[in-house]
């Protein structure tokens, strides 16, 4: 049974994750939810990207919808608009992240630090020999932007956006145990795409996070929680999700989401974010997909 929070017609905000959620198996946004989401644009119904994922990397994703939108991006940490406009930075203290890096000193090789600037620079690493084998899709992507800096630290001359910690799930839990007990003002929270044995801890400023930021968007553009649809599927998404009157969780959303009593999808790889806004827009139950 599907309980709709509120009626279709007062929907006035879809917020979505990017990967694990619009991007399906193959990186790429399905023809199915690519039309729900601009059905909904077409309806008046804002869409907002939240994605652990930097502005400009985020950016050619959501240029694909083919319409003006927001970008909430980093967790949290910048809200910038596709023309580049920026609402609101909440940047790392920069002697906070370096406090946190000297705690962090034995995953120093697992250690990323970016910063809010165009070109080489924007992310920072002292090696890329412990990265590789964890994140290589995204390493060549972003090799553009890297700038290798030893000892880590004295790149720190601005405030950095984040930090990040990049490894095998074992490893990074390892790490998390380290970060419960560093007393810094931080907020820790990590993704992991266990079929993948990747974990990603980001490290942002104390307070900031997806649901921080969505909850400061909602309230500039002057409506309330109940009119406000969200579709994620990891740890990180979890404040966004709780903030939003309408929480959809994906097929494969990690196994802490599931038993919370968010309505679920389908998966991403079953226009698992269309299937929602059915839901939303329509009050259809999602239809489980026909066995091939």
């Amino acid at each position: 049974m599907i309980n709709l929070l509120v009626a279709a017609a007062s929907l006035r905000l879809i917020a979505v994750d990017i990967d694990g959620t619009l991007l399906n198996p193959q990186f790429q946004i399905s023809a199915g939810d690519l039309a729900a989401l601009r059905r909904a644009d077409s309806l008046g119904i804002e869409v907002i990207l939240v994605t652990g994922r930097r502005h400009s990397f985020a950016l050619p994703i959501a240029q694909q919808l083919g319409f003006d939108l927001w970008l909430i991006s980093s967790n949290g940490a910048v809200t910038r608009s596709l023309a580049g406009e920026t609402f609101h930075r909440d940047l790392l203290p920069q002697a906070t992240c370096r406090e946190l890096v000297g705690v962090m000193r034995q995953f120093r090789g697992q250690t990323v630090v970016t910063f809010d600037a165009v070109g080489k620079g924007a992310i920072v690493v002292e090696h890329l020999r412990e990265l590789e084998g964890s994140i290589q899709r995204w390493l060549e992507k972003n090799l553009d932007y890297i700038e290798f800096v030893i000892p880590i630290e004295n790149a720190l001359t601005a405030d950095p956006i984040q930090a990040m910690f990049c490894g095998p799930v074992a490893l990074m839990q390892q790490a998390l145990r380290v970060l419960e007990t560093c007393g810094l003002p931080i907020t820790v929270l990590r993704t992991e795409y266990p079929g993948r044995d990747l974990s990603i801890v980001d490290i942002l400023n104390a307070g900031c996070s997806k649901g921080h930021a969505l909850e400061r968007w909602v309230n500039h553009r002057k409506i309330t929680r109940e009119q406000v649809m969200a579709v994620g599927d990891n740890y990180n998404d979890i404040e966004m999700l709780a903030f939003a009157g309408q929480p959809f969780i994906m097929g494969n959303a990690s196994p802490e989401l599931l038993g919370r009593g968010w309505t679920q999808t389908r998966s991403n790889a079953e226009n698992g974010v269309a299937a929602a806004i059915e839901v939303a827009l329509d009050g259809r139950p999602v239809e489980p997909v026909a066995a091939k």
